[in-house]
C-alpha cells in the first residue's frame, strides 16, 4: 500500500502533467508567497492601529495640530496617511479636508487591491492552464492509439490518460486556494479601509463649520 501511495505522489510530480505540470507547480510555489506577502500586508496593524488612533485622537484633543501633522506624515499606516492628507488641506477649509480624505483613501485602496489582484490572476488562468496541459496531453494520446492501429493496451491508455488529467488536478490546486484568499483579502480590505476612513472624518468633524447657535469649530491648522 505505501509503495503504491508513493507511486502516486511521484505521479503528481513528473512525469503527471509534463512541462505543464511543472509550470503549474512553480505557479503553486508563487501562489503560496503571495498568500503570505497578502496576510501580511492586509492587516490591521498596518491599516487602522489602535495605539496610533489613540495617540492622533490625543492630539487632536489637546489641539496639537502641527504635532499630529509630523506624526501621521511620519507613521506609515492608511489611516495616518488620509488623516495627514486633510490636515494638509486644512488651510482651504473642511470641504477640501473632505476631498483630501477621499482622495487619499481611494489611492491607498487601489494599492492595496493591487496586492490581491495577482491572486485573481492565478485563480483565473490556473484551470486554463491545466486544461490546456489536458487536452494536448490526450491529442498526443489519441495520435498515439492511431499509430498502434486503433488496439491499444486499456491499461496503458487508462495510465496516460490519467497522468494527463494531473494538469487539471493542478490547475484546480492553484486556483482554489488562490480565489478563495483574494475573496478574503477583498472582505478585509473593504472592512478595515472603511474604518479607517470613517476615524479619519471623525477627527477631522472638528474643524467642520459650525452651524448658529453652536459651538465654534476648531482652528485649521498649517502645514
Amino acid at each position: 500500500m505505501l509503495l503504491g501511495d508513493l507511486n502516486y505522489f511521484y505521479i503528481l510530480f513528473y512525469p503527471g502533467g509534463g512541462t505543464i505540470g511543472l509550470i503549474l507547480w512553480c505557479l503553486s510555489i508563487v501562489m503560496v508567497s503571495l498568500i503570505v506577502e497578502n496576510f501580511i500586508v492586509i492587516r490591521r496593524v498596518n491599516i487602522l492601529p489602535d495605539l496610533v488612533r489613540q495617540q492622533v485622537r490625543d492630539m487632536f484633543a489637546n489641539k496639537q495640530y502641527r504635532e499630529a501633522i509630523e506624526f501621521t506624515a511620519a507613521e506609515p499606516s492608511f489611516f495616518s496617511y488620509v488623516v495627514h492628507a486633510a490636515l494638509s488641506e486644512a488651510r482651504y477649509g473642511y470641504s477640501a479636508m473632505e476631498q483630501a480624505v477621499d482622495s487619499a483613501s481611494e489611492e491607498r485602496i487601489t494599492r492595496l487591491l493591487r496586492h490581491t489582484e495577482w491572486l485573481n490572476l492565478l485563480g483565473n488562468i490556473g484551470p486554463m492552464i491545466g486544461l490546456l496541459g489536458t487536452v494536448w496531453g490526450l491529442i498526443l494520446t489519441f495520435f498515439r492509439i492511431v499509430e498502434a492501429g486503433g488496439i491499444p493496451d486499456p491499461g496503458k491508455l487508462a495510465g496516460a490518460i490519467g497522468i494527463k488529467l494531473v494538469c487539471t488536478l493542478l490547475g484546480l490546486v492553484v486556483a482554489i486556494p488562490s480565489l478563495a484568499v483574494y475573496g478574503t483579502m477583498r472582505n478585509r480590505i473593504d472592512g478595515l479601509s472603511a474604518d479607517a476612513i470613517n476615524a479619519a472624518q471623525e477627527l477631522i468633524s472638528t474643524f467642520r463649520p459650525a452651524r448658529k447657535g453652536s459651538a465654534p469649530a476648531a482652528e485649521a491648522p498649517t502645514a
